[in-house]
């Protein structure tokens, strides 16, 4: 039998094998993408400030690099920008890198912009960029533009439109103090009001209240109000002459009386506080004189002032002493009394407070010397008392038991005659003398 003929393959055309060689070579060198060729890093931005976008190659193979934004527009393909904003600029373009930078930017660049590389399969790998938006206004709001000392004011700090979130911080003078805070969001922005309390003294009149922001957008960003306090007067008595030395009798007396305070004191007065003020005293607005002082004028001399807030005093203490008095007071000089515990003044009782420890020496000295001059008194009778007790106890004892018996002549008979026998030892009666 006659073998069938097998159907012949159709040749390939000339030149087309070497064709197909070729591109099986050049689909051999073409790396695959395994995702970790193609870098880029995260942009954080303050709004109207530029952001730098970066896609690089690590091991570069003259692949196409091409950015898009959000919207999937290509940005830059190569060195050739498609997307018709004039706020992308080209910063740096080669086989390894594509740089570009996008100024004034807004709220609405927000987002993933992506890098791609045109291998097979073609890389991916995206940026954010996110938009910090700094508060637009700070201001501080206090309840009373002037307060009284002891009062509590409010003050409220606000921080607007800012994004993300701010934190406000409060100073007085270089103290920092807590407030309480209120989150308040409009749409993407946030508005933060923080509140504090705070009870005020004449220490704090002119003091700065400080309301600080901190925001990763802005730095040293802060307000302040300067507190105004109105308070009483503070009182202080001086004594100009005698200068350091005693009050002595016929010698003249020098006080002057200095009030400070908020607003300022507008009455000032003197008085006595214990007797009515000597008609020799001589007062003339804030001085208080004395030309001969006499004994008399012990006691204690107050000047009160006051103004709008209230009113406080000082006290001086006066005690005349004799022309001849060479030590010095043991309570003598100034007082300051405060209206309430709140305005103790420790300086201003210090001279008072060392001569009220003079005073306590001085009392204990004297109350040792009486307790000896008693002590001393009290042998002294006890010794007397004694000495008359043993005087009398000591004589001659006299009986009747002999009488009768001096004209006897002889101790028989007048044993006999006496009145004392023993005939009469019942009668016998005994004489102390």
């Amino acid at each position: 039998m006659a073998g069938r003929a097998q159907p012949r393959r159709p040749a390939a055309p000339p030149g087309l094998l070497p064709l197909l060689l070729l591109l099986l070579s050049a689909a051999a060198i073409i790396p695959r993408g395994d995702g970790q060729n193609l870098v880029t890093e995260d942009v954080t931005v303050v709004e109207g400030d530029v952001a730098t976008i970066s896609c690089r190659v690590k091991n570069s193979d003259d692949s196409v690099i091409q950015l898009l934004n959000p919207n999937r527009q290509t940005i830059y393909f190569r060195d050739f920008r498609p997307l018709k904003d004039s706020r992308f600029q080209l910063v740096n373009f080669s086989n390894s890198e594509l740089r570009v930078s996008l100024t004034n930017v807004s709220i609405s660049d927000e987002g993933r912009y992506f890098c791609q590389l045109y291998t097979d399969p073609p890389q991916e790998i995206y940026t954010t960029i996110t938009v910090l938006v700094p508060p637009r206004n700070l201001v501080i709001d206090i309840q009373k533009e002037t307060a009284i000392e002891g009062e509590e004011i409010e003050l409220n700090c606000t921080a607007m439109a800012s994004r993300p979130a701010t934190t406000i911080r409060w100073f007085k003078g270089n103290k920092e103090l807590t407030g309480k805070s209120e989150v308040e969001q409009w749409s993407d922005m946030y508005t933060v009001t923080s509140q504090l309390v705070l009870k005020v003294g004449r220490e704090d009149d002119g003091v700065p209240v400080i309301c600080l922001v901190d925001h990763p957008a802005v730095k040293d960003l802060q307000t302040q109000r300067y507190l105004e306090v109105m308070y009483k007067p503070q009182v202080r008595v001086s004594q100009n002459y005698p200068v350091q030395g005693l009050t002595r009798e016929g010698e003249p007396l020098e006080l002057t009386c200095a009030a400070f305070g908020k607003p300022q004191p507008t009455e000032m007065r003197w008085l006595r506080v214990d007797d009515e003020m000597p008609q020799h005293v001589v007062v003339s607005g804030s001085n208080l004189l004395i030309n001969n002082l006499n004994k008399t004028d012990n006691g204690t001399y107050r000047c009160e002032a006051s103004n709008a807030v209230g009113k406080s005093h000082a006290d001086y203490m006066l005690f005349v002493y004799d022309t001849t008095a060479t030590t010095e007071p043991a309570v003598h000089g100034f007082t300051q009394l405060p209206n309430s515990a709140e305005e103790l003044d420790y300086g201003d009782l210090s001279d008072s407070r060392a001569g009220e420890e003079g005073a306590i020496h001085s009392v204990d000295h004297a109350v040792v010397g009486g307790v000896v001059a008693v002590v001393v008194f009290a042998m002294l009778c006890l010794l007397i008392i004694l000495g008359r007790y043993f005087a009398r106890h000591k004589g001659t004892y006299f009986t009747h038991e002999a009488k009768g018996a001096d004209d006897a002549a002889d101790a028989d008979t007048a044993i006999i005659n006496a009145e004392g026998g023993q005939n009469n030892s019942e009668e016998k009666k005994e004489y102390f003398i």
